[in-house]
Formats: structure tokens, sequence, C-alpha cells
């Protein structure tokens, strides 16, 4: 019977044997620690809180030993008995009829990379809130991507409840965020290249990477949507821009945009229409993508081929390395510097509301023009000093009275 007839003993050097009866069937298991004076006594209460849950008719055996293979045994239902490996690797394939192949290789990253390694020989109904706090808690990163890693497994979760019969009885995950406390930022990632820059960079680009590149300064588009733009989005007589498609790295076809407001008509500012006039010799009588990987003359396959491409022509043109994402920064920059309106920039990016375009050059924009302000106080201020002065001589001329 173990210990003193206690049904604890040692089992090995790491890890304790505590033995019970459960519906008439003897049960031993084994639990992790080293059998020390201290764990076989903690190792005596969890079998008596164990024998007590037994006597209540609320022992839940695969919550209890989630790893044990006679958990199976007394399942009531599937989620006591399936593994979170099992089940998210699963759901993970039902998901892909649904998602945007982009999105979906974000979801597929964070339950291989993350989740299936903490939790995968985990069962379902064993996980518990604080399993996930514990886990984010010895995490380094920052609450944006801990709520990507929770939006994730919450949705997963859910659709593991709604299951007929359900595989959870509830997500531990539900009406829960876990979030760390974070100093503000000092700094955002807003690093526009200036004019002098901008016209380097292009000059040290070959033709055809030289026209997207001029296309990007001056339109402000995702390198998402630059790669995937056709000719047949370009409204010549409008002067706009047709943006309906993204196409990124993981994708074979150009896909829906990132959002809806994505979706949109960017107007063709002088420079950008110039970029593709100088480009209509390279695709046009092709009739599909408007801008081509120089070095195979098919479309681009995303970031990575044009990384290389662009950190070669910032090495030659000995300007400091940005992200090309810079470009769009840098379009945003100029347009509002220039005393451009935040709800026409926000359109022409693709933001859902001018706050979003505000909220991410807000920090920048005051140091862009040293004159802002200026038309303010030329405009209002010198009426109101007429005023004062008319005011100040009626009162002057009342005293006299």
């Amino acid at each position: 019977m173990g210990r003193d007839g206690r049904g604890v003993r040692a089992a090995s050097k790491s890890s304790i044997q505590i033995s019970f009866t459960y519906r008439g069937i003897e049960c031993r298991e084994r639990i992790r620690g080293r059998p020390t004076p201290a764990n076989l006594r903690r190792a005596e209460q969890y079998r008596a809180e164990i024998l007590g849950a037994i006597d209540r008719g609320t022992f839940n055996y695969a919550k209890a030993f989630p790893e044990s293979a006679r958990a199976a045994q007394f399942a009531e239902f599937k989620g006591e008995v399936k593994t979170v490996t099992d089940y998210l690797e699963s759901w993970l394939k039902r998901q892909k009829r649904h998602l945007k192949t982009s999105t979906h290789d974000g979801y597929r990253k964070i339950i291989e990379y993350l989740v299936l390694p903490k939790f995968g020989k985990r069962t379902l109904s064993s996980l518990t809130r604080t399993d996930f706090c514990d886990w984010m808690d010895a995490m380094t990163c920052g609450n944006k991507r801990l709520a990507n890693i929770q939006s994730v497994v919450r949705k997963a979760f859910d659709d593991a409840v709604q299951e007929d019969p359900p595989l959870m009885e509830k997500n531990p995950l539900y009406g829960w965020t876990y979030r760390k406390k974070e100093d503000p930022k000092e700094d955002d990632d807003v690093d526009p290249f200036a004019p002098e820059e901008q016209a380097a960079i292009i000059a040290a680009l070959p033709a055809q990477g030289a026209n997207m590149i001029q296309f990007a300064f001056w339109t402000g588009l995702r390198t998402s949507e630059l790669v995937a733009l056709d000719w047949s989005d370009i409204d010549w007589r409008k002067g706009m821009a047709v943006i309906r498609r993204a196409l990124t790295q993981t994708a074979d076809e150009p896909e829906d945009t990132k959002t809806k407001s994505s979706r949109r008509e960017v107007k063709l500012l002088p420079p950008a229409l110039a970029a593709l006039e100088a480009q209509k010799p390279f695709t046009l009588l092709a009739g599909r993508e408007v801008f081509q990987d120089p070095r195979n003359d098919a479309r681009w396959g995303g970031d990575s081929p044009i990384r290389i491409v662009w950190t070669r022509a910032l090495k030659q043109a000995r300007v400091r390395y940005r992200k090309p994402y810079q470009t769009r920064h840098t379009y945003a920059s100029m347009m509002l510097s220039a005393g451009e309106h935040p709800m026409w920039v926000a359109r022409q990016m693709g933001h859902s509301n001018q706050n979003t375009t505000v909220r991410i050059y807000a920090r920048w924009m005051p140091q862009a023009d040293p004159q802002a302000g200026g038309k303010a106080v030329e405009k209002f201020a010198s009426a109101m000093l007429r005023l004062s002065c008319d005011s100040a001589k009626e009162s002057t001329g009342n005293d006299g009275n």
C-alpha cells in the first residue's frame, strides 16, 4: 500500500507513486518529484484530495493525471483524452479552407512552434487559465505578440467547446486576456527617407526596380500590395490605382487585401504616374503584373527577393539601411508634413480611420515642418490683434468722454 500503508511510496529518484481505488479498480499513478520526506507528505495530501473527490463524485482522472494511459478508460467525453496536439493539428487543417494563406501560415507558426512544444502532450480538458498565465509570464515578447498568440488559441478552444459532443467543458481563455506591464514606447519605427536619399536609392536600382520603388515612395502601398498590382488595376482616366489584392511570401497567388479598408483607390501623383510610364515597356504588353523581379522577369515572390535587391541598392547608394516598408512611412510623412488632410492620407494608406494615421505619425509630424502653425497664426492671430486694438481704442475714447 506504500508508505506505512498510506498509498504513497518512492517510485524512482525523481518520482513518487500514488495508489488508490477508483470504480473498483486499483490504480497506481506517478507524479514528478524527488521522494523527499516533504514531497512524500505533499503526495499524501494530494492522494487525500483524490479520495475526497472520488467520494463526492467529482473526480476527473484526466485532469488529475493528464498524461496517464489509464485516463482513457475512465473518460466521460472525448476532450478528457484527446491531446492538444491531436486536436490542434486537425483544427489547423480545417482552418485552411477558411483563411488566407498568409493568415493560416501565421496560425501554423504559433501552434507548431509555441503551443505544441509546451502543451502538446496534455489533454484538452486538463488545461487551465493558470497554465497559460504561467507560460506567458516566462515569455520575453511584448503584449502585441502575446495578444496574437492568445487570439489563435482562444479561437481554437472556442471551436473545441462548440464541437458536438464538446471536446472541452469551457475555454480557459474565454473572457480573459493576459497582458504584461509595459513601459511607454519612447520611439516609433517611422524612419522616412529624405528626398536626397530617395534619389540615391532609385539611381542605384536596375530600371524595373527603380520604377517600383519610385512608385512605392509616391503611393504608400504595402509591399504585398505592390507586388500584386496588375495593369488592369490602373485606371488611367481617373488617375487611380485600384488596390484589391495582396501577395505574401507564403501565398502562391495574390489574395484579398489585409483588411476591408485596405481595398481602396489610391490617387496617382505625378511621380507615381511617371514610374508607371517608365515601366510600360517592360510589362504592359504581357497584361498582368506591373512590376517584375528584374532577375527573372516574373512577378516578385514576396518580401525576401525584394530585400535582396533593396539591400544591395542601399549599400551602393551609401544610404543607412531601413526596411522596404519605410517607403510607406516616407509617403505618409511627406503627405502629412506638406499639409495634406489626415483623413485623405488615411484613405490613401488604407487605414480604417484617421486616428490610426495620426497615432502612427504624430510623434514625427511636428518635426517635419519648422513653420508648422504659421498659417494658423497668420489667419487667426492677426485678426485677434486687430480686434484687441479696436477694442482698446474704443475703451480709450469712452474714458475720454
